[in-house]
C-alpha cells in the first residue's frame, strides 16, 4: 500500500500530531508499506526510510504552520498514493484533501485539535462558529474520519460532520511501566525532587507531562497550595510556562523541561499520582502514558479523558471548571497509598489492548475501507446507466 501523509505537525515540533504520525510511519515501515510526508518546513528530510518534503510555513506560538502550496498536488501525482493520511488537517491538510480529491484518491482525516475549542475559549464570538464551520467543511471533503473520543464524536456529530468512525491511540506498554519505579535513575529523580529527604518514598509527588500552553492550563495547579506532603513535578515547555511559574510561585516545583524516551518513562515512574487540569483535550495522550506507568490520574470531565479515567477506578474526574474539586480529588489520593497502588493497577489493565502495533493495525483496516469504497465507486460509475437498472 502507499500512504500519502500530510501533517499540519511534525519533527522537530514535538506533539501528539507529531507524536501520532512518527508512530504511524513506524509501523508502515515495518509492515512493508510505502509512504510519504508532506509537511511544513523545518521538517527533517526523511523519517523511517520515507521521504519528507516541505512547504512554506509560518510561526504561530511556537508552532511552524504550512501554508497551502502548489507543490501539494505535485507531490501526490508523483507519488500516486492508494490513500491520504490528513493529521489534524487545517491549512495545509485542507488542501491535500482537496487535491486527493481531485486525482480520485481517497483520503482518511484525523480530528486531533480542537480550532472551534480554541476559538471559544479565547472569546472570540462569532470566530468560534467560523471555526466549526471550517471544520466541517475541511472534514466534509474527506472519504473516512477518525475521531479520538466519545467527546470529539458528540461534537463533530452536533455540527453535521459525516462518515465518522472512532480511532483511539497506542501506547509504549514496554517504555511506560510500573516496573521501573524499582530503577536506580527514579530513586536519584525523587531525591532530587524531594532535595534530599531522608525517606523520598514518604513525598508524595504530583506529576504533569505536556505543553505549557494556555489551553492545558497548569496554573490551575495552584487549587494545590497548602497541601501538605507534596511535591508538583512539571515536565514540557511552552508559551505559557512564565505565566505558570508566576501563578505556582512558593508551590514546591521541580521544572525537568522537555524529556523524551527513557528520561520521559524515568519522570513518569517517578511520579505517585498523574494531574492534568485542561479542559479541551481531545483525546489525552499522556493520560493514557500515565495509565502504562501504573499511576492514578486526576483529570477534568471534559473532552478525550471522559473515555480514558473511570472515576473511582483507575482515578478520579473532577468538575472541570471547580478548582476545589481538583483538589479534594488530588487529596483523597495524597491521604491514601493503597487507594493510589489500586487505581494505578487498574489503570495499567486498561491499556493493555492499546498498544501502538494494534491500533496502527487498526488505521490500516480504516485505509482498505476507503480505499475498497472509492473503488466500488469507480467501478459503478463506468457501467452505462442502462446496465445498472
Amino acid at each position: 500500500m502507499r500512504v500519502a501523509v500530510i501533517s499540519e505537525s511534525f519533527l522537530p515540533t514535538v506533539s501528539g500530531v507529531t507524536t501520532s504520525v512518527c508512530k504511524v510511519l513506524d509501523y508502515l515501515a515495518r509492515a512493508g508499506h510505502d509512504a510519504m510526508v508532506i509537511a511544513p518546513a523545518g521538517a527533517p528530510s526523511s523519517y523511517a526510510g520515507f521521504a519528507v518534503h516541505t512547504v512554506p510555513a509560518i510561526a504561530y506560538r511556537q508552532f511552524p504552520v504550512g501554508l497551502p502550496s502548489l507543490a501539494v498536488q505535485r507531490l501526490l501525482s508523483d507519488f500516486r498514493p492508494d490513500v491520504l493520511h490528513a493529521a489534524s488537517p487545517f491549512l495545509l491538510g485542507a488542501q491535500g484533501i482537496a487535491a486527493a480529491n481531485r486525482l480520485d484518491v481517497p483520503s482518511v482525516a484525523i480530528f486531533q485539535t480542537d480550532v472551534a475549542g480554541y476559538a471559544s475559549r479565547n472569546h472570540l464570538g462569532q470566530a468560534t462558529a467560523w471555526a466549526w464551520r471550517y471544520v466541517k467543511w475541511v472534514h466534509d471533503g474527506a472519504d473516512l474520519n477518525l475521531v479520538p473520543s466519545s467527546a470529539s464524536m458528540t461534537d463533530l456529530q452536533r455540527v453535521g460532520v459525516r462518515r465518522l468512525a472512532r480511532w483511539t491511540r497506542g501506547v509504549d506498554l514496554v517504555g511506560y511501566h510500573p516496573n521501573r519505579k524499582s530503577d536506580a535513575a527514579v530513586a536519584a529523580l525523587r531525591a532530587r525532587v524531594t532535595h534530599g529527604a531522608d525517606d523520598p518514598s514518604a513525598e508524595v509527588i504530583v506529576g504533569y507531562v505536556g505543553r505549557i500552553a494556555p489551553e492545558k492550563q497548569v496554573e490551575r495547579f495552584r487549587a494545590l497550595r497548602g497541601v501538605p506532603g507534596i511535591r508538583l513535578v512539571i515536565v514540557g515547555e511552552g508559551p505559557s510556562e512564565p505565566l505558570v511559574r508566576a501563578a505556582l510561585e512558593g508551590l514546591p516545583v521541580t521544572w525537568l523541561g522537555r524529556l523524551s524516551g527513557a528520561e520521559l518513562a524515568t519522570a513518569y515512574a517517578s511520579f505517585d499520582i498523574f494531574l492534568h487540569a485542561g479542559t479541551e483535550e481531545t483525546f489525552g495522550q499522556t493520560i493514557q502514558e500515565a495509565h502504562a506507568a501504573g499511576l492514578p490520574v486526576v483529570a477534568p470531565a471534559s473532552g478525550g479523558p471522559i473515555d480514558l479515567v473511570q472515576h473511582g477506578e483507575n482515578g478520579y474526574l473532577f468538575t472541570p471548571d471547580d478548582d476545589r474539586d481538583l483538589r479534594r480529588c488530588v487529596l483523597r489520593l495524597v491521604e491514601d497509598p493503597a487507594l493510589r497502588r489500586r487505581m494505578g493497577e487498574a489503570g495499567r489493565r486498561g491499556v493493555l489492548g492499546r498498544s501502538w502495533e494494534t491500533v496502527c493495525g487498526t488505521l490500516v483496516d480504516y485505509y482498505e475501507q476507503v480505499i475498497d469504497a472509492r473503488a466500488a465507486v469507480r467501478m459503478m460509475t463506468a457501467i452505462p446507466l442502462s446496465l445498472q437498472r
